[in-house]
């Protein structure tokens, strides 16, 4: 039966149209070629599994592309996984529109990004107001659809808007709190922090990362921001501290020299920034898990929890 991939469950007969996210040929333990998917609906994503392949099946499905799929779901290492029957390409006279395949932040686009320019022209600074303007005005057009990463965290249609929105929200909790926090600093460092994924990942219209561009690879989003930044400073005429700073936000958000912030936070609107990013993260990881748990059960350890095992409290379902 055709089911939403959210509503999946251990045992289900499944068939039904879904997107291809991600494609590759592998080699089992055993020597056993095999093809692993990783397929969307707009509810969610699983993990696929189609045995008995030969290198050329490869060739015949590709990502960002309709498939239809008859199998079984099972659960493998604590995951949600399809062991894929039979399988096809769509065909026109499906009549589908691949939209209604693509997984996509919770709130429209257009909608997330006029809430966003609400709290840019909501920066008191001019120099501020005008350097995270620019640059978020410049790059309208992709981040309708650009996702916050290749995979994990917020890697979907509108990913880095509705990331860039939730921390907005929470750096507004933040700024009730620490009362002496510059809200200015804060909410320029938030909406640009992540802002040259655009330049450093290649994604289509659906959100879907094929690879990391050749400067991407090499550089990285925080220095191709840093430098985004000094560019648009001097075409605004930007007082030189407050591009300093602006950079200092970015440069050090990811904390540790290991994960690409060779400073740390030496202002604390920078701290607040860096935990913001973690807490946001992490959360949409840990809500994405649960949902494919079943109450009083464990997730299998998950990387980007620093390979932390999930439980699921059963009294949430009572």
């Amino acid at each position: 039966m055709s089911k939403k991939i959210v509503d999946f469950k251990v045992g289900d007969s499944i068939q039904g149209f879904f997107l291809v996210k991600s494609i590759k040929l592998k080699t089992s333990s055993n020597n056993k070629i095999f093809l692993d998917f990783n397929l969307t609906d707009r509810t969610g994503e699983i993990n696929a599994k189609l045995w008995d392949c030969t290198k050329e099946d490869e060739k015949k499905y590709s990502e960002g592309k309709l498939i239809k799929v008859k199998g079984s779901i099972l659960e493998w290492q604590g995951k949600l996984q399809l062991r894929i029957i039979k399988i096809r390409n769509v065909k026109e006279e499906d009549n589908l529109i691949i939209d209604d395949y693509v997984l996509s932040a919770p709130e429209k686009s257009e909608i997330m990004y006029e809430k966003i320019l609400s709290y840019i022209d909501n920066i008191d600074n001019d120099d501020i107001r005008n350097i995270v303007s620019y640059l978020f005005k410049e790059n309208k057009k992709e981040l309708m659809f650009y996702p916050a990463a290749k995979s994990n965290h917020h890697s979907m249609h509108g990913g880095l808007l509705y990331h860039i929105l939730t921390m907005l929200r929470g750096a507004e909790k933040f700024l009730e709190i620490y009362t002496f926090l510059d809200k200015d600093l804060l909410f320029g460092g938030v909406v640009l922090h992540d802002i040259a994924k655009i330049n450093e990942m290649d994604s289509n219209e659906l959100g879907i990362v094929s690879s990391y561009t050749s400067e991407g690879e090499l550089l990285g989003h925080i220095i191709q921001g840093i430098k985004q930044i000094e560019k648009v400073s001097e075409k605004v005429d930007a007082n030189k501290e407050i591009t300093v700073l602006l950079q200092h936000m970015l440069l050090s958000h990811h904390y540790e020299p290991e994960f690409g912030s060779p400073k740390r936070p030496m202002i604390p609107e920078a701290e607040i920034l860096h935990y913001l990013d973690v807490i946001d993260a992490r959360m949409f990881d840990m809500k994405k898990t649960l949902e494919n748990i079943e109450p009083s059960g464990f997730s299998d350890k998950i990387w980007t929890l620093h390979n932390r095992k999930l439980y699921k409290a059963k009294y949430n379902n009572l």
